[in-house]
Formats: C-alpha cells, sequence, structure tokens
C-alpha cells in the first residue's frame, strides 16, 4: 500500500516543506525537536489539516492535491495518538466494536471482533468497562484495537507512549510491533524516544524547523548523524540497542 507524499505545510514561523515514498508493510519514524512539524506531517495525511501545496497518494489514489481534499473518514487511514480519544459513554467492547462498524462490518460481526481483540490483549474482563475506570496502558491497547478493527489501509501513530510509565511502554510497542507484522500495512509513527524508532521503523525522517535533515533507513540515519539533534539521540540510545537493534534495520 504505497504511500508517496510532497507535502507545503504552511505554520507559523516556517513551512513544513518534506517529500518521501513509503513502501508497503513498511514503518516510517518522525523524529525532530518539538515544534519542528511532525505532527502536523500526521495531521495531513490523516486529512484533519489541508495541504498549501503538494500531493498525498495511497495505493495510487489522490488523497489531496491542489484540486482534492478527501475527508478524514474516507481515507482509511488509523489514527492513534497521545491520548487514546475513547469515547467515555461506551464500555472496552463498545469502543472496539465502534472501530469494527465504521470498517464496514455488521453490527453482531463487529461484536465478535471486538470480543477477539479484548482477549488478544488479555483485557476480555475488562469488555464491560468504560475508560474512565481502565489504567492508561489499558486505555491505550483499546484505542490501538479500535483502530485496527476499522481494517485502515494505513496507521499513524502519533506519540502514543509518550504518557505510559516503563513497562506500559514497552507492552504498547512490542504489541504494535506484532500487529503490524501481522497485518502487514505500513505505518507512520512520530516519536521523541530512540528505542520507539529502533524498535518499530525501518526508514527515518529527521525534521528540523520544517525541514528533512535525515531520511533513510534507521541504522544508517543513526551510525551518521549530522545534526546536534540526532547526535543527542543517538547519545541517548543504549549502547546495546545501538548496536545490535540498529544494525539490524530492527
Amino acid at each position: 500500500m504505497t504511500l508517496q507524499a510532497r507535502l507545503e505545510i504552511p505554520r507559523s514561523g516556517f513551512t513544513v516543506s518534506v517529500e518521501f515514498t513509503l513502501a508497503p508493510g513498511k514503518v516510517l519514524a518522525l523524529m525532530g525537536p518539538s515544534g519542528a512539524g511532525k505532527s502536523s506531517i500526521v495531521h495531513a495525511l490523516a486529512g484533519i489539516q489541508q495541504l498549501g501545496a503538494g500531493s498525498i497518494e495511497l495505493e495510487g489514489r489522490v488523497l489531496a492535491d491542489e484540486h482534492t481534499h478527501v475527508p478524514p473518514h474516507r481515507r482509511h487511514i488509523g489514527l492513534l495518538g497521545q491520548e487514546p480519544h475513547l469515547f467515555p459513554h461506551l464500555d472496552a467492547a463498545q469502543n472496539i466494536a465502534f472501530g469494527a462498524r465504521a470498517g464496514g462490518m455488521e453490527k453482531r460481526a463487529a461484536a465478535r471482533e471486538a470480543a477477539r481483540w479484548l482477549e488478544r490483549l488479555g483485557l476480555a474482563e475488562f469488555a464491560a468497562q468504560r475508560p474512565g475506570s481502565l489504567s492508561g496502558g489499558q486505555r491505550q491497547r483499546i484505542a490501538l484495537a479500535r483502530a485496527l478493527a476499522a481494517a485502515p489501509r494505513m496507521l499513524l501513530i502519533d506519540e502514543p507512549f509518550a504518557s505510559l510509565d516503563v513497562e506500559a511502554a514497552g507492552d504498547m510497542r512490542l504489541l504494535v510491533r506484532e500487529e503490524l507484522d501481522r497485518t502487514g500495512i505500513s505505518a507512520v509513527i512520530v516519536s521523541h524516544a530512540a528505542v520507539d524508532t529502533v524498535a518499530l521503523a525501518d526508514e527515518l525522517l529527521v525534521l528540523e524547523q520544517g525541514a528533512a535533515t535525515h531520511y533513510g533507513p534507521v541504522a544508517e540515519v543513526f551510525a551518521a548523524p549530522a545534526t546536534r539533534f540526532m547526535r543527542a539521540v543517538v547519545a541517548a540510545l543504549p549502547a546495546s540497542a545501538r548496536v545490535t537493534e540498529a544494525t539490524d534495520g530492527v
């Protein structure tokens, strides 16, 4: 499900200007200082934000250009953010079933899909609980299940681990990797954490003041950090992960 993106997104003080191609089943990580424009790229891909210029094509279908702006609900792109944004009046099973219904399933099939997901997540006992009574990690897992239950052609992941503790973040990272491998869909992930990029991504685009300062395979970018930001990122990565995981391009 190839994504071709050529983006010009006006922001206060600068314009985000990047171009990249993402092959089917691959994961692109976006890294950069706060305010560099990473979330603007995600929002443009999702259809939440319009382009100033450029184009977005997924599977040969134009989602945005100077003449076209396909609305978010018609893009078949899942979005998972730092906040799970579950429906507070629906229980865990109903939240997941909502995603399945959005993906075209009829009501009974969607309920079965929600039950399957809850079993898969180890949360079957929480099926009837509403989001307010669940932990942050549980809510994020349900949000991921809801996004994937909709059978998206692509997944956008915008810092979903930032508010989780170390253990919950590790569990969530493993779950995301397993589900991306299982479904074979491509994904774009925004993160400030090098460990997220090493564990999840195939390619890395580093954004600084709206411009790409690095773009290529994760291992290559980490092996030759050319800016102060990337040198700090690499320095913060545990040596074991830098040598074994980044070298293998995990």
